[in-house]
């Protein structure tokens, strides 16, 4: 499958965070022209610069990130709920719409988005979270219906349990509050980072052409 991806432009966002180192290192060691960006996406026109200077994109990895402090759903003010969708939501939106006329008019196209299982399994004090990281899918799955048609695969990971710095980094795993949650997964670790950017690089390839708006949990078994 490498070879098949060999020069083809990969744009990752927040590179330095969540799944993006991993996913850089898989994509660059399958011969790809990756691109990291680091940027703040919530800013309005983020994204369209983004994707104007890189040009030819081929593969759109959306890796966005925030860092929600958990909360009783009571308790999320306006202003916590419009951050976390500012964060999680609005710039998925504008990566695609930047980038869709590009692969529409070339007839071919990958968009990942590095999702949340949070959106697939309930859990308390994740709802401001959670409802965003659910918009993520649902978007996926209505654009991914949408584009069909023109060859563009737009798919998503719901993700937990995954080696990364943003969400469990190493000193997060040696705490007692980690040790509790691992107790809830089925295959009793977490997974390595290069597992999930290895699953990834599978999306982004030509073996998954038929799968069309769909949502994959990579959880060990925590959603299944």
């Amino acid at each position: 499958m490498s070879g098949s991806l060999a020069r083809k432009r990969v744009v990752v966002t927040d590179a330095a965070a969540f799944m993006g180192p991993d996913i850089m290192a898989a994509f660059t060691e399958a011969g790809m022209d990756a691109i990291a960006d680091r940027r703040d996406l919530t800013a309005t026109t983020a994204a369209e610069d983004l994707i104007k200077e890189a040009g030819r994109v081929d593969v759109l990895i959306a890796n966005l990130t925030f860092s929600y402090p958990g909360g009783l759903a009571h308790e999320i003010d306006d202003d916590e709920m419009t951050r976390t969708f500012d964060c999680l939501v609005f710039p998925l939106h504008r990566l695609v719409r930047s980038v869709l006329p590009q692969t529409i008019e070339r007839r071919q196209g990958k968009i990942i988005v590095v999702g949340s299982a949070d959106a697939l399994r309930g859990k308390p004090r994740r709802a401001a979270y959670g409802a965003a990281r659910g918009a993520q899918h649902a978007y996926v799955r209505n654009v991914g219906v949408e584009v069909a048609p023109y060859n563009i695969q737009v798919n998503a990971t719901g993700q937990t349990f995954v080696e990364n710095p943003t969400y469990f980094s190493p000193e997060y795993q040696k705490t007692e509050e980690f040790r509790k949650r691992l107790e809830q997964v089925p295959a009793g670790r977490l997974a390595t980072g290069r597992e999930a950017a290895e699953f990834i690089l599978f999306l982004a390839g030509p073996s998954s052409d038929f799968f069309v708006g769909q949502v994959f949990p990579f959880a060990g078994g925590w959603v299944v």
